[in-house]
């Protein structure tokens, strides 16, 4: 049986005059392809329902316990929020933003998750592992 997930998904972005706001919109549908983009003065906003494509990235990247960790420091009730750096995005690499600011700013993501519950949610797009390797239905793959 597939799980239905109901989520939304909200990115931003500042764009700096020395930027070029078609390499950050870049940047954004990189780790978010379904997401839908607004270019405002100074900002990208996008809004997206699912996030599968970072998914993929985090298991491609061998990078889920960096992001489980990453998820649950930064949950707040039924919302997880997180930075992601924007030169690795725009090189379709996932790289969480932690500690001083990057200088080209940051890729902002807030997850509401409505159902299931954000942990499952979590697990879903970050299973837990097991000497590296994710852990499905009590087995490492």
């Amino acid at each position: 049986m597939t799980e239905i997930y109901r989520v939304d998904v909200e990115i931003t972005a500042p764009v700096y005059d020395t930027e070029v706001t078609s390499r950050v919109v870049d940047a954004v549908s990189n780790i978010f392809p379904n997401a839908d983009i607004e270019e405002e003065f100074g900002e990208i906003r996008a809004e997206a329902h699912a996030m599968d494509h970072f998914s993929e990235l985090l298991h491609k990247q061998e990078i889920l316990d960096t992001a489980r960790g990453e998820f649950f420091s930064n949950r707040e009730g039924e919302t997880v929020s997180f930075a992601l750096k924007k030169q690795a995005a725009f090189e379709d690499r996932v790289n969480f933003s932690v500690g001083e600011p990057d200088e080209l700013g940051e890729i902002s993501v807030r997850v509401r998750v409505e159902d299931p519950t954000v942990e499952e949610y979590i697990d879903h797009i970050a299973p837990p592992t097991e000497d590296g390797r994710p852990i499905e239905n009590g087995e490492a793959e």
